[in-house]
């Protein structure tokens, strides 16, 4: 059965400015039920309060306990994006636990997914864009260090690159970093990932899929992970108000489908982060997410 991350704590309202975005954590599950796609045994609630052990394997401790206490300095509290509260960082902390839970049951199931997360710009020691908690890299060293993983894969197909993704395992040969994104995009000073494709403005459907098969294969041929991480955000779609890329819904929705049947086809468990979306329409985001949860289904069961 496919599992999917979700808490009520997920939709809870940002700051004026920053509301918009946050619709889809609301609309999606209900969208995914409308449809048929999943029943309500598909979605399980990660924990409010997570062991503290998991994220202090990846992030410095300082910053973690300055963010618990709200203690964070202006400086660095203005790179994260909106004002600290107590809430948001309780909601970081459970999408992290809904990726270490996801992740574990990708190992049963071939497959599992968070409806939030994808917070790659979360660094070791400072949060900006944001992200606070790195929950792929949370979730990574967390299946590392229970021995239920050994070699990682982390495949970023947010239209930004993971930069903090990046610097976090920069050091790291168990878990290989590879993120295809814009060129021209946010962050414009780059950290140097395992595998960088920096793409230009306005590239098509096909040019696009043409990289990705040319390079994703490859990739896990050399490095043979035994679980990957797949960053599935939709800001690569034309229309996204964040992205500079040319895909369509329909090319989107094809760059995951090559993602999750290669990952089948090579029987590698994958768990999925939604990751960044901010077209206009928010139908527009929401039907380029749902259907991610849609070809997992279809593909893995």
């Amino acid at each position: 059965m496919l599992k999917i991350a979700f808490h009520p704590i997920y939709r809870h309202p940002l700051p004026e400015g920053h509301r918009f975005p946050m619709l889809k954590y609301e609309l999606l599950p209900e969208q995914l039920l409308h449809e048929g796609t999943c029943t309500k045994a598909n979605f399980f609630e990660p924990e409010r309060m997570l062991n503290e052990n998991p994220i202090l394997a990846v992030h410095d401790p300082d910053y973690f306990y300055d963010l618990l206490n709200i203690t964070l300095d202006q400086r660095a509290a203005r790179k994260i994006g909106f004002p600290l509260s107590e809430v948001l960082v309780e909601r970081e902390i459970v999408i992290a636990d809904g990726t270490i839970k996801a992740s574990k049951f990708a190992l049963e199931h071939g497959i599992a997914m968070n409806i939030a997360g994808g917070t790659h710009h979360a660094y070791t020691n400072r949060g900006e864009a944001f992200c606070m908690l790195n929950d792929q890299a949370i979730g990574a060293r967390h299946l590392q260090n229970k021995g239920l993983a050994k070699q990682i894969l982390i495949v970023d197909l947010d239209v930004h690159q993971g930069n903090g993704t990046a610097e976090i395992f920069a050091n790291d040969t168990s878990v290989f970093t590879f993120s295809m994104h814009g060129k021209h995009n946010y962050p414009f000073k780059k950290e140097v990932s395992d595998l960088d494709v920096a793409l230009e403005n306005d590239i098509s459907d096909t040019e696009y899929l043409s990289i990705l098969k040319q390079t994703l294969p490859k990739l896990i041929q050399e490095q043979q992970p035994d679980f990957i991480y797949y960053l599935s955000g939709v800001d690569v779609i034309k229309t996204d108000k964040l992205g500079k890329l040319g895909l369509t819904v329909e090319g989107c929705k094809q760059r995951d489908q090559f993602v999750l049947e290669t990952c089948k086809a090579l029987n590698i468990p994958v768990m999925c982060s939604m990751g960044g979306g901010y077209s206009p329409d928010i139908k527009t985001i929401v039907d380029a997410h749902a259907n991610t949860f849609r070809l997992a289904q279809d593909i893995f069961f």
